[in-house]
C-alpha cells in the first residue's frame, strides 16, 4: 500500500478518527461528518464500484481511471476515497456553466475521457441532469446517490495501490478541446502533501482549514480536499457559487468557525476586500487566520494591501498573507513564503530587466515589483537556466526548472502519453523568473507570453496592473497579449483587452480607453497597439476561472 493511502486510512481509522471532520453545506443547512464517519461511507461506496450497477453498470475494474462529475463536497470527499480504494484514479471533470454549449462540454468531455480511458463517471449533484446527455454519448456512468453498499464488505488489501500507481489525472487549465492531464502518483502526493504540511507548520489538532475553491482545480482538490482529509484535519468546505453569490460567506465562515488556514487566486482577495469595506466594526473576527495563502495567479501586491488594510478592523494580520508558486505538475505546491512574512516585494530597476535579464535591486530608477514566492518546498529543487540551457545565478532571469520526487512523471494527452522530465530529472515550467540571494523564487511570468519590444522584455502583469487601475475597469479582468511583428506592424507590440461597467456609449468607451493607455505608457513606457473595451463576462476563461490569454488573442487582434 502507497504511503499516501496509509497516512490517509490511519486518519480515517485511528484513534483520532472521530476528533475531526468535515462540515458542509454552509450556510442554510451545515452538517458535520467525521473522517471516520467519511471513510465509512467511502467503504460503501467502494463495495458498490466492485458490484454491477442497478441498471447493468459495469464492476469498476482495479486500478480503472474514474471522472468525476459533482459540486458537492459532502459527495465528493467519501467518492474519491473509494476510488483510491478500489485502487482506482481519479479525475475531476470539467463542471459546465449555466453559459455552456452543452454539444460542446459534451465533445470534449467524451475527448477528455478517450484520452484518460476512463471506465465510467461518477455523477452527483447538481449535474444529474446531465444524464441523458452521456447516454446519448455513449458514456458509461453511475449515480452517486445509487453507490450505497456494504461497508463491512470492504478491506484495503496491502497491495490496492503502489507508489508509482497513478493517483489523479488533473485536467489542466486551457481548452477543454485539447485535453491534457497531468499524472500525479501516489508518490508525488505523498511527498507534496508531506511538504506542504511541513513548510505551513500545520498542527493537526489546531488548525482548521476553510475554502469554497473549486474541487476540479488543484488548489481545492489537493490542498483543500486531499490534504486535510489525508491528514485528519478540521475542515469547513463550500462550493464557488456559494462564494461568488456572496463573498462576504468566506470571510463569515473564517469567523463562525475560527478558520486558521484558507487559499484563494489573487482576485478572489481583490473581491473580499471590497465586501469587507462594507461590514460593521465587531461583526467579523479574523483574528484566528494565520494563514491567507495567494496562489494560482499572478499576486499583486496592491490586492493584498487592500485586503490586508480592509481586514485590519477585524483583527486580520498582515503576516497571515502567504504568497505562494505551486502547479499541478508537482501535485501543488512548489514554493511558500514563510509563514507570518506576509507578503514582500522585490523591487527591481526595469532596465536590468528588461534589457540585460538581471533583477538588480531599484534604488531611484524606474522600477518593476515582484512578490516573493519563498524557497522551495521540503525535497523540490529550483533552478534557473538560460537560453543555452547552462544553470544561471541568483537574480539572473531565465526559465525555471523543478526536480523532486513530487514532480510528475508524464501528461496524458490525446496524442498518447508525454514525459515530463529530462534525462537528469528536471521539469520545465514554461515559467520565466530568478532566485533571490536567499534563494526565495520569483515569477515574472509565462515565457510564452514576454512582449519583446526594441530588445526589452515586457511583462504582461505590469502591463494588467497598471490597466487594470482605470476608472471603471473590473477588477482581475485585464488581459495583455503580443502582437507579432508582420501582422500590419513592423515590429512587435501588445493589445490590451478589459471588462468594464458602464461602457455602453462611445464616449465612456473612448474615457476608458483612454485612461488605460495613459496608465499604461506610464508604468511601461510603451503605448500598447489596440485596446479593446468588453462588456462584463466577455473575456474567455477557463473553467476553474483563470483569463484564457491566448483565446483573448484571438479575441482581439486580426
Amino acid at each position: 500500500m502507497s504511503r499516501f493511502l496509509a497516512t490517509l486510512l490511519e486518519s480515517a481509522t485511528g484513534p483520532d478518527r472521530d476528533a475531526r471532520g468535515m462540515t458542509t453545506g454552509e450556510p442554510h443547512e451545515p452538517v458535520r461528518r467525521t473522517w471516520a464517519e467519511i471513510h465509512r461511507a467511502a467503504l460503501g461506496a467502494a463495495d458498490a464500484l466492485r458490484r454491477p450497477g442497478p441498471s447493468g453498470e459495469p464492476v469498476l475494474p482495479d486500478g480503472a481511471a474514474v471522472g468525476v462529475l459533482a459540486g458537492e463536497p459532502a459527495q465528493i470527499a467519501p467518492v474519491v476515497q473509494a476510488v483510491w480504494l478500489c485502487g482506482g484514479s481519479v479525475t475531476m471533470l470539467h463542471q459546465p456553466t449555466p453559459r455552456t454549449d452543452l454539444a460542446v462540454w459534451a465533445e470534449d468531455t467524451v475527448a477528455t475521457l478517450d484520452m484518460i480511458g476512463a471506465a465510467t463517471v461518477l455523477l452527483g449533484p447538481p449535474f444529474d441532469a446531465l444524464a441523458p446527455v452521456l447516454t446519448e454519448r455513449g458514456v458509461p456512468f453511475r449515480m452517486l446517490a445509487d453507490l450505497d453498499g456494504d461497508p463491512a464488505a470492504v478491506t484495503a488489501s496491502a497491495d490496492v495501490a503502489g507508489e508509482d500507481d497513478t493517483a489523479l489525472l488533473q485536467l489542466t487549465s486551457g481548452s477543454t478541446g485539447n485535453p491534457k492531464a497531468v499524472r500525479i502518483t501516489h508518490a508525488n502526493l505523498d511527498a507534496n502533501i508531506a511538504a506542504m504540511v511541513a513548510a505551513s507548520e500545520l498542527d493537526v489538532a489546531r488548525d482548521r482549514m476553510v475554502s469554497w475553491l473549486p474541487l476540479f482545480h488543484d488548489m481545492g482538490m489537493v490542498g483543500f480536499l486531499t490534504v486535510p482529509m489525508t491528514v485528519g484535519l478540521e475542515l469547513v468546505s463550500v462550493t464557488p457559487a456559494d462564494f461568488l453569490t456572496r463573498p462576504r460567506l468566506w470571510a463569515e465562515l473564517i469567523s463562525k468557525y475560527g478558520g486558521t488556514v484558507t487559499a484563494a487566486p489573487n482576485f478572489a482577495y481583490a473581491v473580499l476586500a471590497r465586501q469587507l469595506v462594507r461590514v460593521d466594526d465587531g461583526a467579523l473576527d479574523l483574528s484566528t487566520l494565520r494563514i491567507a495563502l495567494n496562489g494560482a495567479e499572478p499576486i499583486d501586491p496592491a490586492a493584498v494591501a487592500a485586503f490586508t488594510d480592509a481586514g485590519a478592523r477585524f483583527g486580520l494580520r498582515p503576516g497571515a498573507v502567504l504568497c505562494a508558486y505551486g502547479m499541478a505538475e508537482t501535485a501543488l505546491g512548489v514554493s511558500f513564503a514563510p509563514v507570518g512574512a506576509g507578503l514582500v516585494v522585490d523591487r527591481v530597476e526595469a532596465d536590468a530587466l528588461e534589457e540585460h535579464h538581471r533583477a538588480e535591486p531599484a534604488a531611484e530608477r524606474p522600477a518593476r515589483e515582484f512578490p516573493e514566492l519563498g524557497p522551495p518546498l521540503p525535497g523540490i529543487e529550483v533552478r534557473v537556466t538560460g537560453s543555452d540551457g547552462a544553470p544561471r545565478g541568483p537574480r539572473e532571469v531565465g526559465a525555471l526548472q523543478l526536480r523532486g520526487r513530487a514532480v510528475t512523471p508524464g501528461y496524458l494527452t490525446v496524442d498518447g502519453p508525454v514525459a515530463t522530465q529530462d534525462a537528469d530529472g528536471w521539469f520545465d515550467t514554461g515559467d520565466e523568473g530568478y532566485l533571490t540571494e536567499a534563494g526565495a523564487v520569483v515569477v515574472c511570468g509565462r515565457t510564452k507570453d514576454v512582449i519583446i519590444m526594441g530588445g526589452r522584455n515586457i511583462y504582461p502583469t505590469d502591463i494588467e496592473r497598471a490597466a487594470g487601475a482605470a476608472d471603471g475597469v473590473r477588477a482581475g479582468n485585464v488581459v495583455a497579449v503580443r502582437v507579432a511583428a508582420g501582422e500590419g506592424r513592423g515590429r512587435e507590440s501588445f493589445a490590451i483587452a478589459v471588462e468594464a461597467k458602464g461602457a455602453d456609449t462611445e464616449e465612456a468607451v473612448k474615457a476608458i480607453r483612454d485612461d488605460v493607455v495613459r496608465r499604461v505608457v506610464s508604468a511601461v513606457g510603451v503605448r500598447p497597439a489596440e485596446v479593446a473595451v468588453l462588456a462584463p463576462g466577455s473575456l474567455p476563461k477557463t473553467p476553474s476561472g483563470k483569463l484564457r490569454r491566448a483565446a483573448t488573442a484571438e479575441l482581439i487582434t486580426p
